[in-house]
């Protein structure tokens, strides 16, 4: 039985970390670290559970479980690294591409929405939940829900329209 448990278990993990770790990093505004961190306290939480939860929705759990984290902890005060204006030059390692440009500009500009924005702005556009699991993840009326993802996503909007013009 417990072997059967751990099998289902770490199929569902091997199957999903890849798309489970991109949302975790989406909600903690880019940072690889936190983002595992949270990914890997939501797994434990899931295991606790997995024999009621396997075979209903363990994906939708674990995306519960991940976007209160991530709100949770975004309250919290961090005493660890701090983000900086600009990174220092790196050597050139060749061309870079421009959806990976883009998709650092993206979460960038991710990263400067409230945790609550950020999580309705990535499960309603990158998840593709309809309005009312947002909310249900959320734990909040689906009004709400609709009123962070708007403001979010005009905010993005902003964010990514302020092109900084080259030098030179």
């Amino acid at each position: 039985m417990e072997r059967e448990r751990a099998e289902g278990f770490d199929g569902f993990v091997a199957a999903r970390w890849s798309a489970l770790f991109h949302l975790a990093r989406l909600l903690v505004g880019g940072d690889r670290h936190r983002a595992e961190d949270l990914l890997q306290e939501a797994l434990v939480k899931l295991w606790f559970v997995w024999p009621k939860i396997a075979e209903e929705a363990p994906e939708a759990y674990v995306r519960k479980v991940l976007a209160r984290a991530a709100a949770r902890s975004a309250r919290r005060r961090w005493w660890g690294e701090r983000p900086v204006e600009q990174l220092p030059d790196l050597p050139e390692a060749g061309d870079v591409s421009a959806v990976v440009a883009e998709r650092s500009r993206l979460e960038a500009a991710l990263a400067q929405l409230p945790p609550r924005q950020r999580a309705a702005v990535v499960l309603r556009y990158y998840q593709d939940l309809p309005e009312k699991q947002v909310a249900e993840v959320l734990g909040c009326p689906v009004g709400t829900a609709r009123s962070h993802a708007s403001r979010g996503v005009a905010r993005l909007r902003r964010l990514l329209a302020d092109v900084i013009e080259p030098v030179g």
